[in-house]
């Protein structure tokens, strides 16, 4: 049971200095300076931490030295560790004869300098922060010219340091790729929050992320290409040969004969569905024109006829409601002026009250006794 126990151990000693070496306690040489703008190697960000293909573990400067020159007139490769998203890559560098150099200035450097980073999450407004123009999300502070800042309490004991007094830190911005140098003057009297009046990340999560593989859109400028608006037509797929060419002169006057034919086409195709009476549309849409729909004529049923001993008060036919839809304004005229005729013909036509009426007279008023009826000849005769 012991002597599994010691293997075990023993084991985990031998594992040890593996994960040392890939973890913090790597080395690199720093590229502090580039001059030669034909090396795709950014100063500070990059570590070169392999040559022709073999792990450099020796800080001595005259070992790299010699090797590069080693490969005057030819090329040399070389590992590159980036702090942008902590990626390696392998560069082949041609080195001149005459002057053995790359143009670069290097320092041996831990690679986890590159974690002291302060993330910029959030500025208040009218801060000194705001006033230095840093911007939030895109904005990381990767150092200062003031000194070396180690740790996630370096930044504030530097700004302690530097209260009301300006103070120069790098900023890196992910969004466009660019390294600036800011002047801001740390105050307790700005009217907010700390110093700086800014919210700032550390530690894993707000490290440096991989660069953009395309810049951020200008404003005004389109994100997609296929984004178009819900009034736009879409555009024809042009054939493989006409894509090659560019329009001329000659293809713009084809185009618009083209287009004058198919509009006069148009024209006529209106022109015959009118005189043929059906549903024309308004330059090839989907309008149509009211005065010229014309439907089928629906009239009114005619009303019973009327008998002698029907009433005075016969109620009256409703009228039929006519369909709105599938009646033109014209038609729809006509209608109502042969319905407006054949009422006033149907009350031309009707009884008047008369002689002829069967309804029984009127009772007499009732006001006082009846009047004496004056004598008759016949009775004056015989007094």
């Amino acid at each position: 049971m012991f002597g599994a126990l010691n293997r075990f151990i023993s084991r985990l000693d031998s594992d040890s200095p593996v994960q040392n070496s890939s973890g913090h306690g790597a080395f690199g040489f720093q590229v502090l300076r580039n001059t030669n703008l034909e090396l795709h190697i950014e100063p500070w960000f990059d570590f070169i931490i392999g040559i022709n293909g073999r792990q450099i573990d020796d800080p001595d400067p005259n070992l790299f030295a010699t090797e590069v020159r080693n490969c005057a007139g030819s090329s040399v490769s070389l590992g590159l560790w980036s702090a942008k998203g902590q990626r390696i890559r392998e560069l082949q560098i041609p080195v001149p004869s005459s002057p053995p150099s790359l143009g670069l200035t290097l320092q041996w450097t831990p690679l986890s300098t590159t974690e002291d980073v302060w993330h910029i999450l959030d500025v208040q407004p009218n801060s000194p922060a705001d006033n230095a123009g840093l911007l939030p999300y895109g904005d990381y502070i990767i150092g200062t010219p003031e000194g070396i800042v180690r740790g996630e309490s370096g930044l504030g004991e530097l700004v302690e340091d530097h209260l009301s007094r300006p103070l120069r830190l790098h900023v890196y911005n992910h969004e466009y790729a660019v390294t600036r140098l800011l002047t801001i003057t740390p105050s307790r009297n700005w009217g907010g929050t700390g110093a700086l009046g800014c919210v700032l990340g550390f530690g894993a999560l707000h490290r440096i992320p991989a660069p953009l593989n395309e810049p951020p859109q200008a404003p005004g400028e389109t994100l997609f290409e296929s984004a178009k608006f819900s009034n736009e037509e879409t555009p024809r797929h042009p054939s493989p040969s006409s894509s090659k060419s560019f329009p001329t002169q000659n293809s713009n006057t084809q185009q618009q004969q083209q287009q004058q034919q198919q509009q006069q086409q148009q024209q006529q195709q209106q022109q015959q569905q009118q005189q043929q009476g059906s549903l024309p549309s308004v330059g090839g849409g989907d309008f149509l024109v009211p005065a010229t729909i014309q439907f089928e004529k629906k009239s009114p049923p005619l009303p019973p006829p009327r008998t002698e001993g029907s009433p005075i008060n016969q109620p009256k036919l409703g009228r039929k409601g006519r369909a709105h839809h599938g009646v033109s304004p014209n038609s729809a005229m006509e209608e109502y002026f042969k319905e407006g005729e054949q009422k006033s013909k149907e009350q031309d036509d009707s009884p008047s009250v008369g002689a002829n009426s069967s309804a029984p007279p009127p009772p007499p008023k009732a006001g006082g006794p009846p009047k004496a009826q004056a004598p008759t000849p016949e009775s004056t005769s015989q007094e």
